[in-house]
């Protein structure tokens, strides 16, 4: 699996959310930094050639829907960031997150309840 760019990981994110939609609603969604609606169009076609999304056509008009889940996207991808800057180690992962305050007591509690629930 290819790792997307992060304009193209933006409008994935809002395929994933909204789970099918044409163009405009993908533009619609967008709130910062508007591509020109032929750039977000080529976008998505290039999201269609990498085979993340697929396409139910309607005459001219395509309303597109992801062949990719979020959850395999970035499985696939947190493990390749977690080997390349924190040593293939979830606890330094999680440490440098405990230490940039970036994740609470609390939360580590919850995450360690987690893992001993095997869940």
């Amino acid at each position: 699996m290819e790792k997307l760019t992060n304009k193209e990981e933006e409008i994935m994110k809002i395929l994933w959310r909204l789970e099918k939609a044409f163009v405009k609603e993908i533009m619609e969604e967008i709130s910062e930094n508007k591509p020109h609606y032929n750039t977000l169009s080529t976008i998505v076609r290039n999201l269609e050639e990498k085979k993340f999304v697929g396409f139910t056509a309607y005459g001219k008009t395509h309303q597109y829907f992801p062949l990719v889940t979020n959850e395999s996207y970035y499985k696939a991808y947190v493990n390749e960031d977690m080997v390349g800057y924190f040593d293939n180690s979830y606890k330094n992962l999680v440490s440098f997150f405990a230490k940039e305050e970036k994740i609470s007591v609390t939360e580590l509690k919850e995450i360690i309840t987690l893992i001993e629930n095997g869940k």
